[in-house]
């Protein structure tokens, strides 16, 4: 098993934007807690519903908008603090660096466009399925797919454990997320109605490498100015 700790890779400007997804996410599950077993309500209403979208109908509760709203509210909300503080540990890691050189709002819009595609393919591997999808892994795995693309050599400092061994180890990007990929596609197969979206996380990683590109910041180009000479 792995787990990243850091990575060595500076930014020039501060991350608000991820600062804000990590908060906007902690609230939503700490109501969600407080909520108590009326959370239940919470999840049901606003996860995202494979067997809604696809036949455009919201079964009860009903929520306003309609089920399609849900493609968003859904990546707000958690199963437990466990997979709240995995999503939100990886989105601080990696999300910096993306929104450095998207810019905040072009960033906003990639990750929640992100989770939106990646929830699109766990539904279309899950069409009948009327079990709540929730969580922002689909967006963090948009995060990671820009950041393999962009920083494929920036190094990682990871815990490695294997039984009782444990240690600190740096590995390039490429590797750890390239590792973490791998385990994701062998995880999916024939297991499309598993409790776990795993093609919600292919889905998000595929759409980060695939549109990272698109919006990143446009680069100033150096102007030459001429002069005349009298």
């Amino acid at each position: 098993m792995f787990f990243p700790l850091k990575d060595e890779n500076p930014t020039k400007t501060f991350p608000y934007m991820t600062v804000f997804l990590i908060a906007v996410n902690c609230i939503v599950h700490f109501v969600k807690v407080a909520m108590g077993r009326y959370g239940y309500y919470l999840v049901s209403g606003y996860g995202v519903i494979p067997f809604e979208i696809i036949n455009g109908i919201d079964i009860d509760p009903k929520v306003p908008l309609g089920p399609y709203v849900t493609l968003l509210t859904s990546l707000f909300l958690h199963g437990s603090f466990w997979h709240l503080l995995g999503n939100m540990w990886f989105l601080w890691i990696f999300g910096n660096n993306i929104e450095d050189i998207e810019g905040h709002f072009r960033f906003l819009l990639f990750y929640l466009l992100g989770g939106v595609a990646a929830s699109m393919l766990q539904i279309v591997v899950s069409s009948s399925s009327t079990v709540p999808v929730i969580g922002a892994s689909g967006a963090v795995s948009a995060v990671l797919g820009a950041y393999v693309l962009k920083f494929p050599r920036a190094r990682i400092k990871t815990l490695l454990f294997i039984f009782l061994f444990i240690t600190v180890i740096n590995v390039p990007a490429v590797a750890f997320i390239g590792i973490w990929f791998f385990i994701q596609l062998i995880s999916s197969v024939g297991r499309a109605g598993s409790n776990v979206a795993w093609f919600a996380h292919i889905g998000g990683f595929v759409f980060g490498i695939a549109a990272v590109k698109l919006f990143e910041k446009k680069r100033e180009k150096n102007r030459v100015r001429r002069y005349k000479v009298y």
